[in-house]
């Protein structure tokens, strides 16, 4: 069965390059693919029940909701809470890095990132 993995980023650029990135994945039937380019519309769509996910990887800087005001939000679903989250975005300050790992961020992939970074993510996050 495989694992669904979200993608949030108010790039359209980003958003098409992940789905390239994780293509080999998607092929292999081990993960689906689904890409967001609104956090708002996302937490709508998890609030109303039609997504859940097995990883989740979030923009930090977005205009409609940064990525830590998404996971804070995220944790505080139960249904959810203990999904993985990965943050993916040019923020590397160990400030935000360390606000990310209060709310819960289990890791960073920092942009730019490489096909085999979020390929190893991935496979690392969801053993796939």
């Amino acid at each position: 069965m495989s694992k669904k993995v979200v993608f949030v980023d108010d790039s359209k650029t980003v958003l098409v390059s992940v789905e390239m990135a994780v293509e080999d994945l998607v092929a292999a039937g081990s993960i689906e693919f689904i890409t967001y380019d609104n956090p708002l519309e996302l937490l709508e769509d998890v609030d109303n029940g039609s997504l859940s996910y097995d990883l989740l990887f979030t923009d930090i800087n977005m205009p409609q909701m940064n990525g830590l005001d998404l996971a804070r939000k995220l944790k505080a679903n139960p249904a959810i809470r203990q999904k993985p989250i990965l943050a993916l975005t040019t923020e590397n300050s160990a400030e935000i890095k360390q606000a990310g790992k209060q709310i819960g961020i289990a890791g960073w992939v920092v942009k730019p990132f490489s096909n085999e970074k979020i390929n190893m993510a991935v496979k690392k996050v969801l053993g796939v």
